[in-house]
């Protein structure tokens, strides 16, 4: 049975690559991965394309915001039952995964265009940093400056599952009418706080990184090269939704 190193991306769990596959002469590659990493990333692109043209096409911003909102709920709401499905069938990763990119491409773009409307020039600077980001800890995974030990990899782990309670504790509260001003402004803890989960989402892609290429020197199969370019896809939606509330708090203080 492999032993292949965990990541805290629920997507990206050694138990979907022990769940019942059989032997198959073909085996997962890094460089395949990165080829459906690419596509699906294309595909979140064009469908982005469409709810931003969408919004931006409406004669006024209220009626954008009404225009793109009910694809933003299909593709939230979409995206994260075919999520579910893709993490408990890995095996069906080369069609629910287009799928999953194409869902959360209608709600980026939806929401992208909202927060652009509001903050001019906010979507290209949360873009450019969140694709640096990732190049800097491609390098700094690649050089071995950083190194995922288990040390790192529980450290992580323990980070984003707390990220993912006060999310979770959030949205509880605000279903009853309770703001979490220190979580949802723009004071210096808030902003703080944005930093932090900026920072946990960028040690996730070092956790992604180190799964993908074990997973495919032990000779993971073939169709998981979607299920790790699923992985990824999960952590560049958080670290770029991140991103945009980060920048959308310092933009509000001025």
């Amino acid at each position: 049975m492999m032993q292949i190193t965990k990541s805290s991306n629920p997507a990206l769990k050694t138990s979907a690559f022990r769940r019942d596959y059989a032997s198959s002469s073909e085996v997962m590659t890094v460089n395949g991965t990165i080829n459906k990493t690419a596509l699906s990333l294309l595909l979140v692109i064009a469908a982005a394309f469409y709810t931003w043209n969408k919004f931006f096409n409406a004669v006024t911003p209220e009626a954008g915001a009404s225009a793109v909102m009910p694809w933003v709920i299909i593709g939230g709401i979409g995206g994260l039952i075919t999520a579910i499905v893709t993490i408990f069938r890995p095996r069906s990763a080369a069609i629910s995964v287009p799928i999953y990119a194409v869902l959360e491409g209608l709600l980026l773009g939806g929401l992208s265009a909202i927060f652009e409307a509001r903050y001019g020039g906010i979507v290209m600077r949360a873009v450019a940093l969140t694709l640096a980001v990732f190049a800097v800890m491609l390098f700094l995974y690649k050089t071995g400056i950083i190194k995922v030990t288990r040390g790192f990899m529980l450290g992580v782990l323990a980070a984003t599952g707390g990220i993912a309670l006060m999310y979770l504790v959030s949205f509880i509260a605000g279903m009853f009418g309770a703001q979490m001003e220190f979580l949802h402004g723009n004071s210096n803890l808030s902003i703080g706080i944005s930093l932090v989960v900026v920072v946990v989402a960028a040690l996730n892609l070092m956790l992604d990184f180190a799964f993908i290429e074990r997973a495919s020197d032990e000779g993971a199969p073939k169709h998981m090269e979607w299920y790790g370019a699923f992985g990824l896809l999960v952590t560049l939606v958080w670290l770029y939704l991140e991103m945009l509330r980060l920048l959308s708090k310092l933009a509000s203080r001025n």
